[in-house]
């Protein structure tokens, strides 16, 4: 990447994070979007076609792997829900709201072992940064398979990581202000188990799954929860059927933005404000500005993460 384009994207990332750390001086914990793209990023590896162009040959208009960064302001603690690929990029796009030198980081979250949600934790061991004993949550069958697999297990043996046990539906103190709830749900567990959150601080509380098969595989009733909490960041992978027209979709199951307008349809215009789309695939036209699908969520009363955005907690 030349010079001036490493300067583009550094000025972009400013610009994205300018409103947020205002925020931060009005709300004492804060959720922030550090990524609001599929595991893969936007655009893809080996995706050449019109959708992904703009994000080739703009480097301010590429998105990072769907990514939340948690922001205790009081406490002077900071935690990250995901460890993508982009993890970089997301540590410094926390260090801009959180310095280092003021917060420490207290615990990653992980949601499951699908490639964008697990794989940054390589830049915590001994050939990059070097962590020491840094705090990662994971249910049963992600924490043997981080201990019992390489690179993985070398974290855990180094002590660069330190696995703080999860159980479905249990919740964990993070500290006096903030308490997280994982909520295990059906997707492809070819690893480990899937999870979503629900975080509570000390005003409000928000729900987070990036991933999920389908809504009505899980035995919990969504509608029911979006209307139990302030903010519900949801799997929004593709936004209709057919979106990737060479592939059996089947093989890849989530709900449709369009089948999960559906399904909301039915709430209150403030209840859908809580509903914010986020986890979109290379494929998916909410990432477009401006796009007729980014207009359709908003005109039904929903709406869409973008990085940058802040939730006060």
């Amino acid at each position: 990447m030349s010079f001036n384009a490493l300067k583009s994207l550094s000025t972009a990332l400013l610009l994205a994070f300018s409103c947020a750390a205002t925020t931060a001086a009005q709300n004492s914990v804060e959720l922030v979007v550090l990524g609001n793209a599929q595991d893969a990023g936007y655009p893809q590896l080996n995706c050449y076609k019109p959708h992904c162009m703009p994000g080739w040959q703009d480097v301010t208009k590429r998105r990072l792997a769907t990514a939340l960064g948690l922001i205790d302001h009081q406490a002077k603690q900071k935690f990250l829900f995901e460890a993508t690929p982009d993890i970089k990029e997301q540590f410094y796009q926390l260090h801009l709201l959180a310095p280092d030198s003021q917060y420490k980081l207290s615990g990653i979250m992980l949601t499951h072992g699908h490639m964008g949600h697990y794989t940054g934790l390589m830049h915590l061991g001994r050939e990059a940064a070097g962590g020491k004993g840094i705090p990662v949550y994971a249910m049963p069958r992600m924490e043997k398979y981080l201990s019992t697999n390489g690179p993985w297990s070398q974290l855990v043996k180094l002590n660069n990581i330190a696995i703080k046990g999860l159980n479905d539906k249990k919740p964990v103190a993070l500290n006096k202000n903030i308490t997280i709830k994982p909520l295990q749900v059906p997707h492809r567990d070819e690893y480990t188990e899937t999870v979503g959150y629900h975080i509570k601080g000390p005003n409000k509380s928000a729900l987070f799954i990036p991933d999920i098969d389908k809504w009505q595989k899980w035995s919990t009733n969504i509608v029911d929860l979006v209307k139990s909490v302030d903010y519900a960041l949801l799997d929004a992978t593709f936004f209709s059927n057919g979106e990737l027209p060479n592939r059996d979709m089947s093989e890849v199951p989530h709900p449709f933005v369009e089948e999960s307008m559906k399904l909301f349809a039915g709430l209150s215009a403030k209840d859908k404000q809580k509903v914010i789309f986020i986890h979109f695939n290379h494929s998916n036209p909410l990432l477009q500005t401006g796009s007729a699908a980014q207009k359709q969520v908003t005109k039904a009363g929903f709406r869409y993460a973008e990085q940058g955005m802040t939730l006060g907690l």
